[in-house]
């Protein structure tokens, strides 16, 4: 589960994913499987959570490794590579990692 903060030591990836309407279930079907086959079993990984737009055009990876040091020993492991390029196929993805510098809840 995904802990959002600015005491949380984690990086934080996003990655939106421009995707044909038609093919919005299909790619979080692949990130679904690359998530709970390969990520979640990688060293570093803390959580993933996937979001889509209701136009059916965008897919949104919002993910969190405890450092940047782990996300880009992800990269490099083969066991990901099939998995991106599945995605590739029938997306194209925008990544950055980020920080958290501000949260606010509602004060009930």
């Amino acid at each position: 589960m995904a802990h959002i903060g600015i005491d949380q030591p984690v990086v934080t990836m996003v990655n939106i994913f421009t995707v044909e309407p038609a093919n919005q279930q299909k790619l979080v079907d692949i990130l679904i499987e690359a998530t709970d086959a390969v990520m979640s079993k990688v060293d570093g990984f803390v959580s993933a959570n996937i979001h889509v737009s209701l136009d059916g055009t965008r897919v949104v990876n919002y993910a969190q490794w405890k450092s940047e040091e782990h996300f880009t020993a992800m990269l490099q492991n083969p066991e990901v590579h099939p998995h991106f390029g599945e995605v590739r196929a029938i997306a194209t993805p925008e990544r950055h990692l980020y920080k958290v510098v501000y949260t606010e809840d509602a004060h009930v």
